[in-house]
């Protein structure tokens, strides 16, 4: 029921801030509360969502054989894990500082809420990055106990990155969401003016990247970093037609985790060395 994969959108972010804002190795039990945290939110915020959507899944054709929906779990046991797992989020925040902790309702509440947002709003995929952005401006206060300018930066980045790569996902149920009256950039616009929009947020998304560097000690590495990310976003709308979608799996995965695990690789490098 909870992909695995979908660690690689939120984890990596995290780690980056992390040790951005220690300026280079952060504490170990600081960086290991932070990997609990994300687990929790990411478990937390998945789980809600096959809740949430049991019914829209059911009646999809794409989403139909997922667990919930095909009865390969009861909703009792989806509930148990969400609970659990939004526990294991408010414990670990507790456990890293006065500020995280008390934030830590406001995180659920985001990254839960945006589950509904389809159902009245085309901005859902503003919604989930905003619930991404979480990562690194949670870590950052994880590690700081404070806000500040370059987390909120990383975490608009991250919304722009993650709502253009929900739009090109979307695009799949064009027809299932018309037809069902659910919202989204694809169904209220076109596929066509759905990958253009998808493409201008990740054109920004990388000038915010490259503003990262004028806050943080960040150097060649990161902006080599930013380079290949550049690279693999070029391919990934490239390989997705409004008239072919058949690959819109590879650039969802496939290509967005690997945009994060550069970027937290060679920003950590760049940290450290």
């Amino acid at each position: 029921m909870i992909k695995f994969e979908h660690t690689v959108f939120m984890l990596p972010f995290a780690i980056m801030s992390a040790f951005i804002a220690a300026n280079g190795f952060p504490k170990l039990n600081k960086l290991g509360w932070i990997l609990v945290a994300m687990v929790g939110a990411r478990s937390c915020a998945m789980a809600f969502n096959r809740l949430a959507d049991a019914e829209i899944d059911k009646a999809n054709p794409r989403t139909s054989m997922r667990a919930l929906p095909a009865g390969l779990i009861a909703k009792g046991a989806v509930w148990a894990f969400t609970l659990v797992s939004a526990a294991l989020l408010v414990f670990a925040a507790y456990n890293l500082n006065r500020l995280a902790f008390a934030l830590s309702p406001v995180a659920l509440a985001v990254i839960m809420g945006y589950s509904y947002t389809k159902r009245f709003t085309s901005l859902s995929h503003i919604w989930l990055g905003i619930s991404l952005s979480i990562a690194p401006i949670g870590a950052w206060i994880a590690i700081k106990g404070q806000f500040d300018w370059t987390p909120m930066l990383l975490g608009f980045a991250v919304l722009l990155w993650t709502a253009g790569f929900d739009i090109i996902y979307a695009c799949q149920d064009f027809d299932f969401d018309r037809k069902q009256r659910l919202h989204s950039i694809p169904a209220k616009f076109g596929i066509k003016p759905a990958l253009w929009i998808s493409s201008v947020l990740h054109v920004v998304m990388v000038a915010i990247l490259l503003g990262v560097t004028l806050l943080t000690d960040l150097g060649v590495v990161y902006l080599a970093g930013v380079g290949i990310v550049i690279i693999i976003l070029i391919y990934e709308h490239a390989i997705v037609k409004p008239h072919d979608l058949s690959r819109v799996n590879l650039a969802f995965f496939t290509l967005n985790g690997m945009v994060s695990l550069v970027l937290m690789a060679l920003s950590v490098v760049d940290m450290v060395w």
